[in-house]
């Protein structure tokens, strides 16, 4: 890429040189008259426009080259959304400690039919009772329950070791409750670096961030959360809420309403994702080679 950019700064320079080497031999030749001036103008505009059309293609090639190593570079990212031929999305909810909705959502799911992703802290259903209830009755519904560590810490700021257990400690309180193998992780806060990414994937998870946020946790009100979603969805987008908010449980239907009627499919986030054979691009998009 380096190369690439090299010689197209090199063949600029040129061009440049030899626009200047030729018109200084047009000027020369002033002295011979105005007729060959004349003579010359329109060759020499037809030259300038061809080097600028010269000069124009050969930046759009670096450009492209530029876009297509960021495509392909080796920057660990997760995965923000999903490279789809059909319309589907998949609907997201972070469980952690606040105010408890998540029966109301998951009420509002059922009515719909659809199913969801609960990225759940495993700190969280230690809290109480109930909540171990709640993580059954997710599962008992059909929906997917992913791994949001243990208690949230930031994982850029913690060690390699750290985030293995706080990964380890939550998926196998999750595996206790309903049997079952968790292959999804989300970063705490979504907090994330290359560290951090190599490290999930080191733990045979899918590392998944979103590309539609309701911001539903800040509670600016239901329709300001309702229009963020609802502009920015498309094909293949993860859709991030959470259990705490307080307008989810309402908005959850006029949003689902809204998606149906443009043909949007809702999948879970492991029906979404490809599982082998893609790369993440710059944006964080999964696509299949």
């Amino acid at each position: 890429m380096v190369i690439d950019k090299t010689y197209g700064y090199i063949i600029i320079i040129l061009f440049h040189k030899s626009i200047i080497i030729y018109m200084e031999s047009i000027l020369e030749k002033e002295e011979r008259g105005l007729k060959v001036i004349k003579q010359h103008n329109f060759v020499s505009k037809i030259f300038i426009c061809l080097i600028l059309i010269f000069v124009t293609i050969v930046l759009s090639v670096i450009k492209d080259n530029r876009s297509k190593e960021a495509m392909t570079s080796n920057q660990k990212l997760p995965i923000y959304s999903v490279d789809c031929k059909d319309n589907n999305i998949a609907l997201t909810f972070d469980i952690s400690w606040g105010l408890n909705n998540t029966m109301s959502i998951l009420e509002v799911l059922d009515k719909y039919n659809v199913k969801a992703t609960f990225f759940i802290v495993g700190a969280w259903i230690d809290s109480d009772e109930e909540n171990v209830n709640i993580v059954k009755e997710i599962d008992r519904r059909g929906h997917e329950i992913g791994n949001h560590s243990n208690m949230h810490p930031d994982f850029t700021k913690v060690s390699k070791e750290k985030i293995i257990k706080e990964i380890e400690i939550t998926d196998a309180k999750i595996r206790k409750i309903t049997n079952k193998e968790c292959k999804l992780f989300r970063c705490p806060s979504g907090a994330y670096n290359e560290n951090v990414i190599e490290t999930v994937e080191s733990t045979d998870h899918y590392c998944i961030q979103w590309d539609v946020d309701s911001i539903d946790w800040k509670s600016q009100g239901a329709d300001l959360e309702y229009n963020r979603v609802i502009k920015n969805v498309k094909p293949g987008s993860i859709l991030l809420f959470h259990n705490d908010a307080k307008y989810t449980p309402s908005n959850l239907p006029r949003i689902i309403e809204n998606l149906k009627s443009r043909d949007y499919e809702f999948v879970k986030v492991s029906d979404l994702i490809y599982k082998d054979n893609y790369y993440i691009d710059n944006d964080g998009k999964q696509i299949p080679r």
